[in-house]
């Protein structure tokens, strides 16, 4: 199963490599991709196919709580294309108060363009599609950060208090 998963990652992360929007660079950041002007994407930590390690968001207390139950992917092109998916265990297990809604139904999935600025350590989401149709057309940054070959990612909003691990497939 996990092969098989890998192998479709893999072609969906060629494919889009195949196709879409040049890369963009550093200087993009808060506005929407552009043609390349610097550092190719492709050089980005980022680029791969990630699978979810845990998420942790805050509980009705405001305490953090570690889920482990989620199933996720992320997808970083070298041309500049984001795909996330993450699914919780049920419906009632996705967040579902806060600043911005992400989930609906227990499901959050989302795909547009990124860009990275390496100097702030941010990587900017511009969502083409998603299942919460308020966040398209948004810039979203997030600070991103590497502990024990784990990508995480939080947001940048004071408001928002969670975090998501990933690993490399």
């Amino acid at each position: 199963m996990k092969v098989a998963l890998a192998t479709t990652l893999a072609a969906v992360v060629a494919l889009g490599g195949c196709a879409g929007r040049p890369a963009a660079d550093a200087n993009d950041v808060g506005r929407a991709p552009a043609p390349a002007r610097g550092r190719p994407l492709a050089a980005s930590p980022l680029v791969g196919a990630w699978h979810l390690a845990w998420l942790e968001l805050p509980g009705p207390d405001g305490a953090l709580r570690r889920v482990t139950d989620a199933k996720g992917a992320l997808i970083y092109t070298p041309t500049g294309q984001v795909s996330v998916q993450v699914m919780y265990a049920s419906a009632a297990s996705a967040p579902s108060s806060g600043p911005v809604q992400y989930a609906a139904g227990g499901f959050e999935g989302s795909f547009g363009q990124y860009v990275v600025d390496t100097t702030t350590r941010t990587v900017t989401h511009r969502y083409d599609g998603a299942n919460v149709r308020a966040l398209l057309g948004q810039d979203v940054p997030r600070r991103y950060t590497f502990v024990d070959g784990r990508l995480i990612i939080r947001s940048t909003r004071p408001d928002e208090h969670w975090s998501v691990a990933w690993e490399r497939y």
